[in-house]
């Protein structure tokens, strides 16, 4: 029995998919834990079992992890939280009722930056390295997927490329930086659940085939969309002036400064690429095949 949370999102929409195809064949049972069923994909309807709620609530985590062997743990942070409460309260329940159902492997979204002297002032990264040291500490086997940022945030930037041929961000222009698109995490995760012969706890970075700089993504989306495309640096400051202004919390939003200051700073560089870290995802790739539908749409 494999448990998958949040599996409407970006990586559990195409990690539920891979275990429809494989699980099944490997004798796996499937169950989600979703707030809203209607979302599911329909392939998933009546091949999965459903446990409706949030995976930050005790009962909801208690009932979905009774018989599990094995759990696709995912935080889809509340931005009027502080960090502490949108990501380690949040799994509180569930890192009890893991201990608490004997639960064998659990595979986690994490960030890379574990190790570096950026590490301990990364906002969000640093939070989210705390939660797999608490999921690591219930006695689990762990593996923390430790990646870049995702190709995926662009989509958040596709009205502006379309309508001002450019997106923003708050890295220097140059800073080269591994990216990952988010069905090669999936990808990765799937292996892991379905194969698990690991033991212990570790971390097991994911990343795409090269570094980009936002200008190497301006040049490239410019030739994938046929248009002129250009990168715009955000100072930190307006990014928070303009985060709170959104009625996010404070202390999140400065979560997310610091994060982007560490990025900045080189928080992802330095992975090795290996056969095991490598994702197969290229970000031209991507932008064919996802970017460029959604800025045409």
């Amino acid at each position: 029995m494999i448990v998958i949370t949040a599996p409407t999102g970006n990586i559990g929409r195409s990690l539920l998919s891979r275990l429809l195809e494989s699980g099944p064949a490997a004798g796996e049972e499937l169950r989600v834990i979703v707030r809203d069923p209607a979302r599911l994909p329909d392939a998933a309807r009546g091949q999965v079992e459903v446990i409706v709620g949030s995976h930050g609530d005790a009962e909801v985590v208690d009932r979905a992890f009774e018989g599990a062997d094995a759990v696709f743990w995912l935080v889809p942070p509340d931005a009027s939280l502080t960090p502490q409460d949108a990501y380690l309260a949040f799994s509180g329940p569930a890192v009890r009722a893991l201990a608490a159902h004997g639960v064998g492997h659990v595979v986690g979204v994490s960030a890379l930056g574990r190790g570096t002297p950026l590490a301990d002032r990364a906002g969000l990264v640093t939070t989210s390295l705390a939660l797999d040291d608490l999921i690591a500490g219930s006695g689990v086997a762990y593996r923390a997927l430790a990646n870049p940022s995702f190709f995926e945030n662009l989509l958040e930037e596709a009205d502006s490329i379309r309508e001002k041929g450019v997106f923003t961000d708050s890295v220097d222009a140059d800073r080269k930086a591994p990216l990952v698109a988010t069905a090669d995490i999936a990808a990765v995760a799937a292996d892991l659940l379905l194969d698990r012969s690991w033991t212990g706890t570790g971390s097991v970075p994911v990343v795409g085939p090269q570094d980009l700089s936002p200008n190497d993504l301006a040049r490239i989306m410019t030739e994938q969309l046929g248009r002129p495309v250009r990168y715009e640096r955000q100072p930190l400051d307006e990014l928070y002036t303009t985060l709170v202004g959104y009625g996010l919390d404070e202390e999140f939003v400065q979560g997310i400064v610091d994060m982007k200051r560490a990025k900045d700073q080189g928080l992802d560089a330095g992975v090795a690429r290996t056969p095991d870290t490598a994702a197969r995802t290229g970000f031209e790739q991507w932008c064919a095949r996802t970017l460029k539908p959604a800025v045409r749409s």
